[in-house]
């Protein structure tokens, strides 16, 4: 079973955080500031942030920004990830990913269906890595942002979390990759 193994030392990971919304402003961004403030209290750095309309281009464009930014590990975004016409967000990490962590969307469906039962199949949460940096597309509630993180991500962006963890092997994220 998982672990936190204290007698690691603890390495914090730079996080950009994405809302995705044609209604949140900054000061009506729930779900962006649950994930600010567990990533602060996790011990790791909020490194930037930034808020889109539900327009595919535009959240491409910011992921694939972020990804060639050496001062981000790890891009996490919130909403988008519903089944409506403008629900885009999967789509736009996918135009990012080289590859995907096809297992983050199922963890995440198990996690949700424990809080809101059958209503978890809604949602396309999704994770992937793309120039050594790991993204992830989560839905826009914050009780989906407080279960993602509390219960995957804050455990695999431990560097102490046992047996793995995304930390440990973040330097070789990039191996084989031509360019």
């Amino acid at each position: 079973m998982s672990r936190i193994d204290e007698s690691l030392p603890f390495h914090p990971v730079r996080i950009a955080l994405l809302t995705v919304s044609d209604t949140r402003t900054p000061g009506t961004d729930r779900s962006g500031d649950t994930l600010a403030g567990r990533i602060s209290e996790a011990g790791h750095v909020l490194a930037a942030r930034a808020i889109l309309p539900d327009e595919r281009g535009q959240i491409a464009g910011q992921l694939r920004h972020w990804v060639l930014d050496p001062e981000i590990d790890v891009v996490i975004s919130t909403g988008g990830t519903g089944l409506t016409g403008r629900d885009v967000t999967v789509e736009a990490h996918r135009d990012v990913y080289e590859k995907e962590i096809e297992a983050f969307g199922t963890i995440f469906a198990l996690v949700s269906y424990e809080t809101i039962g059958t209503s978890a199949v809604q949602s396309r949460a999704t994770g992937g890595v793309a120039n050594g940096t790991y993204l992830f597309a989560l839905p826009g509630s914050p009780g989906a942002c407080k279960d993602a993180w509390d219960r995957i991500l804050k455990l695999q962006l431990d560097s102490r979390h046992r047996p793995c963890n995304f930390v440990e092997i973040m330097p070789r994220l990039g191996e084989g990759r031509s360019g």
